[in-house]
């Protein structure tokens, strides 16, 4: 029996980021996967009282963001109980307030880089015991190469963030990279979609784990900066991590 013969490679279905017609739709789209983003946070316990957020720059008026209600629970987040608020966290849509400490971070972060759609922030457990140790994450698995310098760490910690200049100085310590280590607070990240900005923020929470687990264990072996840097370039990319996102997009779309 011989082999069977391949598809023709424009045969195969291979997702890719949408395009859409109207600011209309790209809004519900991004709400939707806002609702999901943060459904997931919850489903992995990154939900600490009423801490935590992911918003999602509106595609018309770029100033205004959306973002969780003060108070709902992660899981039961729907696209129609986002808030969308101006840059000084003012509601101008939606029934509930904002959480204003961690808005302002958001806001500030969203005004200094207009090629960011979402920024996710959440108290987790692994991030937060390597943000108390103020060191950054190493290159020592291949999912943590996708960080290498292109993340850094936020060396100081004033208590919660109430004020735009720390939040400006927050944003200035981000500047182009796609993730920050918050000492002793916890981790940020930001990306071109809602998807890659989640995506960003469970490996990074994953490889604070691995790295605290293998120094727990011995002395890590680094991989060597030419072998990070090329794994960065292959798997760093924003467009990457929304197609590492969508089997999770695809579980967290059937609760709705």
């Amino acid at each position: 029996m011989s082999e069977p013969t391949p598809l023709p490679v424009e045969q195969l279905h291979f997702a890719m980021p949408p395009v859409h017609g109207t600011p209309e739709e790209e809004r519900a789209h991004r709400k939707e996967r806002l609702a999901g983003a943060l459904r997931l946070f919850g489903s992995y316990g990154y939900e600490d009282g009423v801490s935590g957020h992911i918003t999602a720059r509106d595609p018309e008026f770029t100033s205004c963001f959306w973002v969780n209600p003060f108070g709902v629970p992660f899981d039961e987040l729907r696209p129609e109980d986002l808030v969308l608020a101006n840059a000084e966290g003012q509601v101008v849509e939606g029934r509930h307030h904002v959480n204003q400490a961690a808005f302002t971070v958001h806001a500030q972060v969203h005004l200094a880089r207009p090629d960011v759609v979402a920024v996710a922030h959440a108290h987790t457990e692994h991030g937060g015991a390597l943000a108390a140790l103020g060191e950054p994450v190493e290159p020592i698995t291949q999912e943590s190469c996708a960080f290498y310098e292109d993340h850094t760490l936020y060396d100081a910690y004033t208590g919660v963030v109430v004020d735009e200049d720390e939040g400006r100085r927050i944003a200035t310590a981000l500047g182009g990279r796609k993730a920050l280590i918050l000492r002793n607070h916890g981790l940020l990240t930001v990306g071109d979609s809602v998807d890659a900005a989640a995506w960003w923020f469970l490996a990074l929470e994953r490889s604070c784990r691995i790295q605290l687990a293998a120094r727990a264990a011995g002395k890590p072996v680094l991989i060597e900066h030419r072998d990070a840097v090329a794994t960065r370039e292959q798997l760093g990319s924003d467009l990457v991590a929304w197609i590492n996102y969508q089997p999770l997009w695809r579980r967290v779309a059937r609760t709705f």
